[in-house]
Parts: structure tokens; C-alpha cells; sequence
């Protein structure tokens, strides 16, 4: 096989992690992300079964393209699992995850070989052999989609009781509704006393709406002082019922008492709680789609990000094996020297999570990460054989960008709506980036019949790596940017 077909082939998995994560958000918002994952799962399932034995070219492309598809939309929903059930372990669950994916990827590229020839040397039981793991891994989420079928952004507490409020009954005291204004909820009820308000004048701002500072709690009126002021020319507002606040007001701050049992549910464009409050029965959830993450600096920088940590993952994934056998190396040393680089993500990708989360800035882990590569690549270069140990090393402590990546996605966005908008754009993004990688590799290995112009590639694309990881790694997040714009 020719080097730039090689490379064409090692493209392939970034191409469909592009093509179908970007859709893992639609399908999360239509049948949450427990759903999507478990759906995932049976797909890499049916595709490792089927592909040993598909018939030709274009059958084993479709089953590798069908289990493609599900580690895809699983890598995009993942962090918003991950920040829905565990806001405050961020880093501590996206290190277990990112170190289940190093042991399974160090562990595959081990055993596999062994267990071909122990099924007889046929490469197909080797390979369908691996179905065996996804499918025992559907079941437990089976389980975990069928407990929880919330849409993204949508925290647990916001979940009401069927038929609480046509359970309540009617509230003590009240008598016939008031005509309130437009967004008033309908709970608001007035007193025998308050006499029906006036409509306002067309053109009256809506700051000159009567205010309402009580609780959410139907019942007569006690003490109340004089109405707000309305615009000139407008008649005079009757008092509010208490609880029914006014249009365009915001919602109750931290600690403010939830609506009275048979309230109705608020306004559609109610304004949503402030960071921290209590979402009641009727919480509003965020919708997914009026974050515009395109226009996101933060956004930019992490798929950019993410694409060149790709790019190197996947060339040093394909390509560093062969490196050290044109050094000289023995073919399996040279397959030792693979896995090694493979496990270094196993201890690490937990570790450097943890450490990014209790990080204000995750700037100064980027740097170090993409020195090691430098270094590693360097080190390729002048002296492959040599050193060849210290280069795995070095190379494995960089392919854990992967991890810090997933880490900084959960960490830039606030709700679960901008986990999952931001984990797609920066993935889907980020692997189209990476997929000339591994292709300009394989065309300048071939046409240079050497390694200096792909090493000198692979260098130097560390540099604008640890660039953009520093801007992705400063304090903030998406949903902060779009609300300052």
C-alpha cells in the first residue's frame, strides 16, 4: 500500500466522527442523551459483527462507517452526561471516561494479535470478537436511558408530578381571576377589593407596568402602599395580585419561594432563574438552539484545538510505527514502542483532568503537553532509534491533550444545552480540521522517500496547538460570551 493511500485510510475515522457528531445534539434534544449513547452502543455493536463478514469492498466500508457513527455521537454526548449527573466532578468523570478509552485502545492494540492467532489465525473471529465488549456495554445504559429522558439542559430537579396541579384545587380566598397583563401568569388572582385593572395605552414601555414584590401565594391583600407609577396618559393600574410578577420582569432571585401549588405554568418568555436558583416544578429550559456557538471566540479556539490534538493523535497512531522500523527498529519492538505510547494515557488521562478542573486557567497544562510533543518529534528526527523509549514516552504524555480537551468542553460551558452545542461544534469541527493530517504525511513520506518533512509538519504544528489551547483554556464561557454581545 502506497503512502498517501495509507494516509487516506487513517482519515477515514475523523471523516465519519465529523460527518456524524455534528447531529448528536438534534437527536439528544428528540430523545436525550442517555438514549442517543445507548442507540451508539448497538451500533458499534452491529458494525464490529457485521464487518469481519461483509461481502466485498463497500459492505465492510458500510459496518466500519455503522460502528463509526456510534463512537461519534457517544463522544460528542458524553460530556454532557458528564456535566449533567456530575457538575461538580467535571475533571474527576471525564478522567475515568478519557482512562477507559486509553485502557481499551492500549488493550486492543495488545491483545488482539494474540487472539487472532489463538482463534486460529483468521482475522475475521479476531475482529468480531470485539463486539462481544459493545454489547455488554449496552445493556447498563439501557438501564441508565430508560431513568433518565430529560432534554439537554434540563437538571434533574425540573421534573413535575403529573397532575400536581390539578391536584391543588383552587387557592383559599380568591375569588373570580383578574385581567392581568400580557406574561402574567394565570395563578394570579385578585382580591374582592381590587377592582379590575386598566389596560395600557399602546406605546407604554413596559417598565411602567405595575411592580410585584410578593411571594407566589394567592390570598387578600394586606398592606399594600401606593401603586407604581404608569407612563403620561396612561390610567391608573390596579394593585397586582401577589405573585403574579410583572411582563418582563426577571425571575426570583436566589432563594425566592416557589410558585403556590396549582399555579399555572409562567410565560413562555419568562426570564430564566439566575445561576444557582432553585428550579421549581415549572423551571423554563434553556432552548439549545438561541446560543449562536459559531460566533464564540472560546468556541473557535477549542475545536482548533481539538483538530490539531486529533492530527497529531492520529498520525503518531498511524504513522509512528513505521517511523521506527525505517530507523531500523524491529517490527516488534517497534509494535512495543506503539503500545507504550498508547498506555501512557492510561494513568494520565485520569490525573490531568482532575488537575485542569481545580485550574482557574488550563493554559499552562496545554504548554506542557505540547512541549512534550516538540520535544517527541524532535527527538524522531534526529535520533529515532536511539532514544526511541524517551520518544514514545514523550509522544504518549502529548496524545493526552484528548482528555484536556474533553475537560475544557465541560468547563466552558454553563448548562448541559452549551455542553452539548459546544461538544459537537469543537468535535465535528475539529476532526474535519484533522483529516488532512495523516493524508499530507503519507504524500510527503512518499514523494520525499524520507521522514524529515512530515516530522518537521508534525513539530510545527504543536506550536499553533499550544497557542490556541491557551486562548480555549482561559476562564469564561460560551454562554457568557453570547449573553456580552
Amino acid at each position: 500500500m502506497s503512502g498517501t493511500m495509507a494516509g487516506l485510510l487513517t482519515s477515514v475515522p475523523p471523516l465519519c466522527f465529523a460527518v456524524f457528531g455534528v447531529t448528536a445534539p438534534r437527536l439528544a434534544r428528540r430523545f436525550g442523551p442517555g438514549a442517543v449513547v445507548c442507540a451508539g452502543m448497538a451500533a458499534i455493536t452491529a458494525g464490529l459483527l457485521i464487518r469481519p463478514y461483509a461481502g466485498g469492498t463497500a459492505g465492510f466500508l458500510a459496518a466500519s462507517a455503522l460502528a463509526l457513527m456510534g463512537i461519534a455521537v457517544s463522544n460528542v454526548l458524553m460530556p454532557v452526561i458528564v456535566k449533567r449527573h456530575f457538575p461538580d466532578r467535571v475533571g474527576s468523570m471525564t478522567g475515568l471516561y478519557s482512562m477507559a478509552l486509553a485502557l481499551g485502545t492500549s488493550a486492543a492494540a495488545a491483545v488482539t494479535v494474540p487472539l487472532t492467532e489463538a482463534l486460529g489465525g483468521g482475522w475475521r473471529p479476531g475482529l468480531a470478537l470485539w463486539a462481544g465488549l459493545a454489547a455488554a456495554a449496552v445493556l447498563p445504559w439501557l438501564l441508565f436511558a430508560r431513568d433518565h429522558r430529560q432534554t439537554p439542559g434540563t437538571p434533574a430537579s425540573a421534573r413535575s408530578a403529573s397532575g400536581a396541579s390539578a391536584a391543588a384545587g383552587p387557592v383559599s380566598g380568591a375569588s373570580a381571576p383578574a385581567r392581568s397583563a400580557p406574561g402574567a401568569p394565570a395563578s394570579a388572582r385578585e382580591t374582592p377589593d381590587t377592582p379590575a385593572p386598566a389596560r395600557q395605552t399602546p406605546g407604554t414601555p413596559a417598565s411602567a407596568r405595575p411592580v410585584s414584590g410578593a411571594s407566589a401565594a394567592a390570598g387578600p391583600v394586606s398592606g399594600a402602599s401606593a401603586p407604581a407609577r404608569s407612563a403620561p396618559g396612561a390610567p391608573a393600574p390596579a394593585w397586582p395580585a401577589p405573585g403574579a410578577p410583572a411582563p418582563g420582569a426577571a425571575e426570583p432571585a436566589l432563594g425566592a419561594a416557589e410558585p403556590a401549588l396549582g399555579a399555572a405554568e409562567p410565560a413562555p418568555r419568562a426570564a430564566e432563574p439566575a445561576p444557582g436558583a432553585p428550579a421549581g416544578p415549572h423551571a423554563r429550559v434553556e432552548r439549545p438552539d438561541v446560543l449562536r456557538i459559531t460566533r464564540s471566540r472560546t468556541a473557535w479556539a477549542l475545536a482548533v484545538f481539538f483538530g490539531l490534538q486529533a492530527t497529531a493523535a492520529y498520525i503518531t497512531m498511524g504513522w509512528m510505527a513505521q517511523i521506527f522500523r525505517d530507523a531500523g527498529v524491529s517490527a516488534g519492538e517497534a509494535g512495543v514502542l506503539l503500545a507504550v505510547t498508547m498506555a501512557m494515557g492510561v494513568p494520565l488521562a485520569y490525573v490531568i483532568p482532575r488537575v485542569a478542573s481545580r485550574l482557574p486557567r488550563q493554559g499552562p497544562i496545554v504548554v506542557v503537553l505540547g512541549l512534550c510533543g516538540l520535544a517527541g518529534y524532535t527527538g524522531l528526527y534526529l535520533a529515532p532509534a536511539a532514544g526511541a523509549w524517551a520518544w514514545a514516552v514523550l509522544l504518549g504524555v502529548a496524545n493526552c491533550a484528548f482528555p484536556l480537551a474533553l475537560t475544557m468542553v465541560g468547563m466552558r460551558a454553563r448548562t448541559g444545552a452549551g455542553v452539548a452545542q459546544l461538544s459537537a461544534f469543537a468535535q465535528s469541527t475539529g476532526y474535519l480540521i484533522s483529516i488532512p493530517g495523516p493524508l499530507l504525511v503519507g504524500v510527503l513520506y512518499q514523494h520525499s522517500g524520507g521522514w524529515g518533512l512530515p516530522l518537521a509538519l508534525m513539530a510545527a504544528l504543536m506550536l499553533p496547538q499550544m497557542a490556541v489551547g491557551v486562548l480555549a483554556g482561559r476562564p469564561g464561557t460560551v454562554e457568557d460570551e453570547a449573553a456580552a454581545r
